[in-house]
């Protein structure tokens, strides 16, 4: 038998003879002093705002804190610079530095930006996680924001978004049609195809939009957000299951002019800021949402209700026309929805056996 401090000993010596101890290529003047910069963060989310808001927030001062300070970020709530919309406009010329977004705002530029926030019956968060970051994806973000002078990065995700808030019960497909629902992005478009009227508003809008009665109903993030809106004073209906935003990504823009003038070491701190940004809000919104759904229910008297199976059944159909109607509009969109959907099934053929499997059968020990 081959004694195990042997064994590690072989190994120790053996990575000891394998190691080259010099620099590696492109490091080599990483270790100077990083130049001073103020930068200008534009967002387009409410100031303050639990999760979105903060979420911006955090990344901003992720950047501070690991440049020692000299790289100072200064945060701009919708509306206190630009308006939420005009966000990906001041980047891209410079009028500043840096976006925090929901990508499919800019589905006017191309609809290929949708499939980097969600997409109805789409990716869950490690998912779009998962092809971002290994699965190709980033580097077709990269290609198509860069014909907007903008270098994107991942740096939040809300989990699942539920169907939203209504103000009469949904009983069958019939009672969609007509409704006034605020929904962006392609699950909007869907929305439309099955006879509603599918409105694109901020968040700081939604609100009084509700209480006018400017919609009849609207979606946003989900219990802890939803519950910060006060949404349950003029809404009682609270639908799931969301199919709209499955794993909402949330996305940061670099002005690319700024990216390209970075030294190395700012460019690693900027993307670990936004990874480190990213992962925290993942866990952040499962626990805040649990809770807050709590809340609603019990203190509020909001009623879940489940979306009826034809209207289910409706979007399901929709969405697969939808998805593909859009992939048809040009190469670069063609290019990363292919590159989605292969990423996606092969998720879901993993999670079959694996979350998908050990989650119902955890529902029926628990009872739940």
């Amino acid at each position: 038998m081959i004694k195990r401090r042997h064994l590690l000993a072989g190994g120790v010596a053996g990575l000891a003879g394998a190691c080259d101890c010099g620099v590696p290529a492109g490091l080599e003047n990483v270790g100077g002093a990083l130049q001073s910069r103020e930068l200008k963060m534009v967002t387009t989310w409410p100031k303050d705002f639990p999760g979105l808001g903060t979420m911006a927030e955090r990344t901003a001062q992720f950047i501070t804190e690991m440049s020692g300070g000299a790289m100072r970020v200064k945060v701009y709530a919708a509306g206190e610079l630009v308006s939420a919309f005009e966000s990906f406009d001041a980047v891209s010329s410079g009028a500043a530095d840096i976006y925090h977004g929901a990508e499919y705002y800019w589905v006017g530029k191309s609809p290929a930006f949708a499939f980097f926030t969600a997409v109805p019956f789409g990716m869950t968060a490690n998912e779009i996680m998962a092809w971002t970051e290994f699965g190709g994806g980033q580097e077709l973000w990269d290609e198509l924001s860069a014909r907007f002078n903008i270098k994107p990065f991942a740096a939040g995700n809300t989990g699942h978004q539920l169907a939203g808030w209504y103000k009469r019960e949904i009983n069958s497909l019939e009672d969609l049609r007509g409704m006034k629902i605020r929904m962006p992005g392609l699950g909007g478009e869907v929305l439309r195809r099955i006879g509603a009227s599918a409105v694109a508003l901020s968040g700081g809008e939604i609100y009084q939009a509700l209480q006018t009665g400017a919609i009849d109903g609207t979606e946003w993030v989900g219990p802890w957000n939803d519950l910060a809106f006060g949404f349950y004073r003029e809404a009682k209906y609270y639908y799931w299951p969301g199919i709209h935003e499955p794993g909402a990504q949330l996305g940061v823009g670099v002005n690319l002019n700024l990216w390209n003038g970075l030294s190395l070491q700012e460019k690693s701190i900027i993307e670990g800021a936004c990874h480190r940004a990213n992962h925290l809000s993942i866990a952040e919104y499962i626990h805040h949402n649990a809770t807050a759904l709590d809340q609603l229910v019990e203190d509020h008297g909001v009623q879940l209700r489940r979306m009826p199976d034809d209207v289910l059944a409706a979007l399901a159909r929709e969405s697969k026309i939808v998805l593909e109607e859009t992939a048809g509009t040009d190469d670069i969109t063609r290019r990363v929805y292919e590159s989605f959907k292969t990423s996606l099934e092969r998720s879901m053929a993993w999670d079959r056996i694996s979350d998908e499997a050990y989650m119902s059968i955890r529902r029926e020990v628990f009872s739940l």
